[in-house]
């Protein structure tokens, strides 16, 4: 296969779970006078709107939870022992240095948070990015002051204002209400207290969106996990409530990021800012290095697979040391949101940028001392495309089975995971309906011929409406992964080149990225519910979002 070097195990612990407990935000009462209304901004936080319902929403389960995280550069990170030590941007969480990925965070639906973001980059800074941050999380159904709209960028120094913010700031607060999708239309109601549970999410990420600058940003390793459960996806294989899915569960739950970097000769990290195309990076790095090892039990492990970006696709199959013969895995999430079934016995998962898949291994069946990869057939030699699955791929991880649990397994994965809220079809002939192309425009990329104004909304629906946005790419040669903020959509067509192609099994559940390949027409179902203010859509290549493939909606009363 022409591998490359491994990197020895003892440089694996980054895709080791973390200590029960040392990813979750530690219960710190929190000042609520800081944490609802602009009064922090004497103590350095940058000027942001009322957190949305605050007081009831908070109510739920009484003082948010306080957790502390910064936007850092670490001086001396490793990608692979053939290359020196560089720096990195990344996040720090209990430790003082900044990781990449940033902190995991553990949290539980119906359990609310503040989440403190300092912004700790060298402002000094030489070089491609740029020393502003915001923070989305991906795709959490949050108010709109805690989103991390592209304009809402701060730092410290008063030139560091975002065109959003009437004031900058070392640090901004957001408020992540955790609840579900849905609370005023179904509050009240018995088992629907914070929502409805179908709308829960599970593998959520957060990640810098800097106007004109995520791609940099997030490239220089600015992104981490933030991982939600309730009492079906509890994260306890052990949970004996009537709900529980009893998944595989810590320690054999892995979050992992994909990214694809381009180093140079001297195995430095390098980026082109200003190509509208991009350049798809020649090396892949998993959780901050390139080609580590997992090493795993024989048992069934669930695996949350990532694709941060900042541009290449991905399929991945996993398949023996020669990758000549690929092994079979369970499909059960795509990304934020398990899917109504497992997808048993299948061979590949494919991920567009900001895509994510959850899928269960059972390593069981393999004896100890087996070697396996990860390995990526989608060719992609630039920006275009992808183009075509090759065998026998490039490795990105190496799992080596290399001992046996040390307890029986008792993790399952059953026939029913999460249902899904009956699509109504009357609803859906009636909701109104709005058309986007993403297409070239001048050498840039535009959404229905404009490029992205921060101030400029291309939509305002209602809160409590529902639409249907038609998503267009005409383009015969490029794809474009697309996000929509706030809410999760259902997919209710696919076309290409106006022939109906069917919705893939695993894009049968709700979706917030849609994947628009080449002449393709994808039609999705949206609600827009509990909170209001500015969203923003936008192509998730992210060197695309940074040449202006990108807009600003509302939600209006």
């Amino acid at each position: 296969m022409g591998r490359k070097p491994h990197l020895p195990a003892a440089l694996s612990d980054n895709l080791r779970p973390r200590k029960r407990g040392a990813g979750r935000a530690p219960a710190v009462a929190v000042h609520l006078a800081d944490s609802r209304n602009m009064a922090g901004v004497a103590a350095g936080e940058a000027a942001r709107a009322w957190h949305q319902r605050f007081s009831d929403l908070s109510g739920l389960s009484g003082t948010p939870t306080f957790y502390e995280m910064a936007a850092k550069e670490k001086p001396q990170w490793v990608f692979h022992p053939a290359y020196p030590a560089q720096p990195i941007w990344g996040f720090t969480g209990p430790t003082p240095d900044a990781t990449t990925p940033g902190p995991t965070l553990v949290v539980r639906y119906g359990h609310p948070m503040i989440c403190r973001i300092h912004n700790r980059l060298p402002y000094a800074h030489v070089g491609f990015s740029t020393p502003e941050i915001t923070t989305p999380l991906h795709n959490l159904h949050t108010p709109s002051e805690s989103d991390g709209f592209p304009g809402d960028f701060y730092g410290p120094h008063p030139d560091q204002q975002g065109p959003t913010l009437s004031a900058s700031g070392e640090f901004l607060d957001h408020c992540y209400p955790n609840i579900l999708a849905g609370y005023d239309e179904f509050y009240g109601l018995p088992g629907y207290t914070i929502g409805d549970p179908r709308e829960a999410l599970g593998t959520l990420w957060y990640h810098d969106h800097t106007l004109d600058f995520t791609s940099p940003n997030v490239y220089l390793g600015m992104a981490g996990f933030y991982l939600l459960f309730d009492d079906i996806d509890s994260g306890n294989e052990n949970d004996t409530g009537p709900n529980a899915l009893r998944l595989p569960s810590y320690p054999y739950d892995y979050p992992m990021i994909l990214q694809d970097k381009r180093f140079d000769a001297s195995g430095r990290l390098v980026f082109d800012q200003f190509t509208p195309e991009g350049v798809p990076g020649d090396k892949v790095t998993v959780n901050g290095k390139i080609e580590p090892v997992l090493h795993v039990a024989r048992r069934k492990y669930r695996l949350r697979f990532l694709n941060g970006g900042p541009t290449r696709f991905y399929e991945l199959y996993l398949a023996n040391a020669g990758g000549t013969t690929s092994y079979t895995f369970t499909y059960i999430a795509n990304d934020g949101n398990l899917l109504p079934a497992p997808l048993l016995n299948q061979f590949k998962v494919r991920l567009g940028v900001a895509e994510r898949a959850d899928i269960v291994v059972d390593f069981a069946r393999f004896p100890l001392g087996t070697e396996l990869y990860f390995v990526n057939r989608l060719l992609r030699p630039d920006n275009r495309g992808p183009t075509t699955v090759q065998v026998p791929g490039t490795p990105v991880l190496k799992i080596l089975v290399d001992r046996n649990p040390p307890a029986p397994d008792v993790s399952r994965v059953p026939s029913l995971l999460r249902p899904l809220r009956p699509l109504d079809a009357a609803e859906v002939a009636a909701a109104p309906q709005r058309r986007w192309v993403f297409e070239r425009t001048n050498g840039m990329w535009a959404v229905n011929d404009q490029f992205f104004d921060v101030f400029s909304s291309r939509a305002m629906p209602r809160k409590g409406s529902a639409e249907v946005w038609e998503l267009v790419n005409p383009d015969d040669g490029w794809s474009h992964p697309i996000h929509i903020h706030f809410e999760e959509g259902r997919i209710l067509s696919r076309t290409r080149q106006g022939v109906d192609i069917g919705v893939a099994p695993h894009e049968g559940g709700r979706k917030d990225v849609y994947v628009l390949g080449p002449g393709e027409s994808v039609k999705v179902f949206l609600r827009f519910r509990d909170f209001m203010g500015k969203y923003p859509m936008h192509c998730h290549n992210l060197v695309h979002e940074d040449h202006a493939m990108m807009i600003r909606w509302d939600i209006v009363p």
